[in-house]
């Protein structure tokens, strides 16, 4: 943290630097989702960062989960209230565009002169549309394979070598699958779906994931990427293959931790939490998510959130949220950033520095993530709806409708992509 403090002060002289001092302090409310470590590191960068800019005081304040954050928002913002940097997930950014709450972030970079080419191209894409960056990349993650090296190894299995796609995935939890272990337990949570649709290269909504212009109706439907997904899940289910846990990812963690899963999925986020869960009561390994049809690897997109800049206060007020902003993003805070939550710096040069080289030399499992992001391509970046918090929920209960043996795989679906066109039709009404 010393070096860390010593980097803010150093940031801090350059960015004041041929600034006329301002008459009174200017003081900028930063709202955020972040408990546990994430939360004592938005804690600590925003001590540091006041403390290196006394014209500046940033309060941060945490506002629960990204979806009550984003209720708080809805509700502030119709009264001019509310901060001036938020935190949103990545999923709120359709919806963000569309209120028009906030500045985009291509026009602050571009009246700044900040050079957007340093930060991570595969990160960035998500969150520009028609070339206009919306927001700034802040906590970012990729989706991993968990694995017990131990259990592999007691098994026949090479740690080293794990499955790269699903016959192989297959093939192994059968080995596995005795006594009271199950070979894997897949989470049901809609951002695997997401992942899966990207991963057989097929978009999820039309208007290419509502990129091109807003998503009329979704695709999964119709490109056979949700039927190929929900078909291999219930078979994996129907055969004992995979223990389910519904969207518990508690219980799915604690089942690893305790020797009774061979492979669990989730978050590059997740790392330091299944790490302490394991406590070292065996040897744990990461992977890449397998390839769902072999030979075809679309990809993986990012999740997380982002950092935006809301259209509120004078010319001051948006140049302190920028300064922070700006800092928040630096190399050195996002090496800090990393090294306290597991998720991946959004900056290429943070890869350059020394501290950044040592953590990856010294926890190989963090690499995962950064290969599987660098070897993805751009065009693999996610779907984007006004309605998608909705989406979700509606495709997690199917799910657990089909597992629970009350719909086929190609009811989940089609059911899924009536509910979720009909509340895209209803949304983009409204938005019109």
């Amino acid at each position: 943290m010393k070096k860390m403090l010593s980097f803010v002060l150093a940031v801090a002289l350059v960015m004041t630097t041929g600034m006329s001092a301002l008459a009174e302090k200017t003081t900028i409310t930063f709202w955020h989702s972040m408990g546990g470590a994430g939360g004592e590191g938005i804690a600590q960068m925003v001590a540091d960062f006041n403390a290196a800019n006394p014209d500046i005081e940033v309060i941060e304040q945490y506002q629960g989960s990204y979806d009550d954050a984003i209720t708080k928002l809805k509700s502030a913002a119709t009264t001019g209230q509310g901060p001036e940097i938020m935190q949103l997930y990545d999923i709120g950014t359709r919806w963000m565009i569309d209120s028009g709450y906030a500045v985009t972030m291509q026009e602050v970079t571009d009246r700044n002169g900040y050079d957007i080419t340093q930060l991570e191209p595969n990160i960035m894409g998500y969150y520009t549309v028609n070339g206009t960056l919306h927001s700034m990349p802040f906590n970012s993650s990729t989706p991993l394979m968990y694995f017990n090296a131990d259990l592999l190894t007691a098994n026949g299995l090479d740690p080293a070598a794990p499955p790269a796609n699903m016959e192989e995935l297959e093939a192994a939890c059968l080995v596995l699958t005795k006594d009271d272990v199950v070979g894997m337990s897949f989470r049901v949570y809609s951002w695997f779906f997401e992942q899966y649709c990207s991963k057989q290269g097929k978009t999820f909504a039309n208007n290419d994931n509502g990129r091109i212009e807003a998503a009329t109706a979704v695709e999964f439907d119709q490109n056979g990427a949700g039927v190929t997904f929900m078909n291999w899940i219930k078979t994996m289910t129907d055969k004992g293959l995979n223990a389910n846990f519904g969207r518990d990812d508690s219980a799915t963690i604690s089942a690893f931790a305790a020797g009774k899963l061979g492979f669990i999925f989730g978050s590059t986020a997740s790392l330091p939490s299944v790490l302490k869960a394991v406590d070292g009561n065996f040897q744990l390994g990461t992977a890449p998510l397998p390839d769902l049809v072999t030979g075809v690897n679309g990809g993986v997109s990012i999740g997380g959130a982002s950092l935006w800049m809301m259209n509120k206060g004078d010319d001051a007020t948006k140049d302190a949220a920028w300064r922070f902003i700006q800092y928040a993003v630096s190399p050195e805070v996002q090496v800090y950033w990393h090294k306290k939550t597991g998720y991946f710096p959004v900056t290429v040069k943070a890869y350059e520095l020394d501290e950044m080289k040592t953590q990856m030399e010294e926890n190989p499992l963090f690499v995962t993530a950064i290969d599987q992001l660098h070897a993805s391509p751009v065009e693999a970046h996610g779907a984007l709806l006004g309605v998608f918090t909705e989406a979700r929920g509606i495709i997690e209960s199917n799910w657990e409708n089909m597992l629970g043996g009350s719909m086929t795989p190609e009811e989940v679906i089609s059911e899924s992509a009536t509910a979720i066109n009909s509340a895209i039709e209803m949304y983009n009404f409204a938005n019109e």
